[in-house]
């Protein structure tokens, strides 16, 4: 369900005492309009935008779904309504649309990178994402094809290196499965680490911050141990699209990647008023 409450927020934080530009300027026709790709892009907060329009009174027909790649100079949404309304929602609505299309278009490279590689690897977000807009930000990564990973800390259990300061990780290992049956996965350092993980009953080892090397080894351990099909491997720890396909070749599930929120690269996509 879409927050509407959050939606309408931010078109507070935006027009405020009024768009006063438009009101001074334009008197309240009823004018068409179009919402359009300046860049080839796959398309997120579609949704959003038109829940946006409609509220405010204007009649808006999405031309393509969310998760739908648009090329450049493509027909997003189309609107019909009064020219006040049109305008005070327009930035709030190219802002939403930008960011999210940004981080769908983000995944979906990435995911082609990987796949390419090894198709068997997924692409995941993290929860390294803008505060108040996680919502959005991993609706945009499942758009984009990816794994929206924990939406927050009570998904799952994430057992890091700030919890392993306390404890050997086994022992964290066990006191999480004993606290809840919920899933657990732990973060891991080394091949010892990892075997130690595994054999507490991890359902997930994240191998953060190691070289493709040291990750290999781990993996080949695991399998000599026979651990490897008791868990699902993932990577992590500062990976970007330019370095993903280091990691792709190697025997895990998925790869986790921060930047695609934290980072993100707007698409671009403009209004049109159509005269």
């Amino acid at each position: 369900m879409i927050p509407t409450d959050q939606l309408l927020s931010f078109v507070a934080e935006d027009v405020s005492s009024g768009d006063i530009t438009t009101l001074a300027l334009l008197e309240n026709t009823v004018v068409s309009a179009r919402i359009e790709a300046r860049e080839d892009m796959v398309v997120s907060g579609v949704e959003e935008c038109v829940w946006l329009f409609e509220n405010a009174g204007v009649h808006a027909v999405p031309e393509i779904m969310d998760g739908a790649q648009v090329k450049s100079g493509g027909r997003i949404i189309s609107l019909k309504g009064p020219v006040h309304a049109i305008l005070s929602r327009e930035r709030t609505c190219l802002n939403l649309l930008g960011r999210m299309s940004g981080i769908a278009s983000g995944v979906a490279k990435a995911n082609h990178l990987v796949s390419v590689v090894n198709d068997h690897v997924r692409v995941a977000g993290t929860r390294k994402t803008a505060p108040g807009l996680r919502y959005f930000d991993k609706k945009a990564i499942v758009a984009g094809g990816g794994l929206p990973h924990r939406y927050d800390l009570s998904d799952q259990f994430l057992i890091k290196d700030t919890h392993r300061s306390f404890l050997p990780v086994d022992e964290a290992v066990r006191r999480a499965k004993a606290y809840s049956d919920k899933k657990v996965e732990c973060e891991v350092e080394s091949l010892e680490d990892a075997l130690l993980a595994a054999r507490a009953g991890a359902d997930i080892l994240m191998f953060d911050n190691m070289t493709p090397d040291k990750i290999r080894e781990a993996i080949s351990a695991l399998k000599s141990a026979g651990l490897r099909e008791n868990v699902t491997l993932e990577i992590s720890g500062g990976i970007t699209p330019d370095t993903v396909g280091r990691f792709a070749g190697l025997d895990v599930d998925v790869i986790s990647m921060g930047s695609l929120t934290h980072s993100v690269v707007c698409a671009d996509v403009s209004l049109e008023i159509e005269l």
